[in-house]
C-alpha cells in the first residue's frame, strides 16, 4: 500500500513540475519577419479575389508569389500563379491536373504578355485570354 501511494506521489509531483512551461519559447529559432503583400486593382482598391500570396526574401532578393482563381466561360475552375522574381516573371496555370508555366515577354499598357512555344497569355485587369494555335479561351477571375 505504501509503495502505490509513493508511486502515486511521485508520479504527481513530477507532472507538476514537468508541466511548469516558458512562454519565451525556443531561443535558437530564429525568427524571420513576414510582410503582407496586398494586391490593388487598376483603380487603387484592395483587390478582394486574392486566394494566396506571399513575399520571400533570400539573399537579399525578393519574390513575390500571388495565386488566383480563375473561371472560364464553360464554367471551368483554374489556378492561375503569378511568379515575380529577380531573375524572371512567369504565369503558371493548372487545369485538368496539367500546368503550363510561360514566361512574362511583354508589358503594354495595362496588359501583359507571357508566352512559350504555340501558348500565349494576355492578363488585362480580371481577365486572361489564353491563345494555344487556334483555341482561344477566356477566362476572369473569381471569387471561390
Amino acid at each position: 500500500m505504501k509503495k502505490g501511494l509513493l508511486i502515486t506521489v511521485s508520479l504527481v509531483a513530477l507532472s507538476l513540475v514537468s508541466c511548469n512551461k516558458t512562454e519565451s519559447g525556443n531561443k535558437s529559432v530564429i525568427k524571420s519577419d513576414s510582410s503582407e503583400t496586398t494586391i490593388v486593382d487598376n483603380n487603387g482598391k484592395i483587390d478582394s479575389s486574392t486566394v494566396s500570396s506571399s513575399t520571400i526574401e533570400v539573399n537579399g532578393q525578393k519574390t513575390e508569389k500571388t495565386d488566383f482563381v480563375y473561371k472560364a466561360t464553360d464554367g471551368a475552375l483554374v489556378k492561375v500563379v503569378f511568379k515575380n522574381d529577380p531573375k524572371e516573371s512567369t504565369v503558371a496555370i493548372t487545369s485538368n491536373k496539367k500546368t503550363f508555366t510561360l514566361p512574362k515577354t511583354e508589358t503594354k499598357g495595362d496588359e501583359t504578355v507571357y508566352k512559350k512555344d504555340d501558348m500565349t497569355a494576355r492578363v488585362k485587369g480580371d481577365s486572361l485570354h489564353l491563345e494555344q494555335g487556334n483555341n482561344v479561351i477566356e477566362l476572369k477571375r473569381t471569387k471561390i
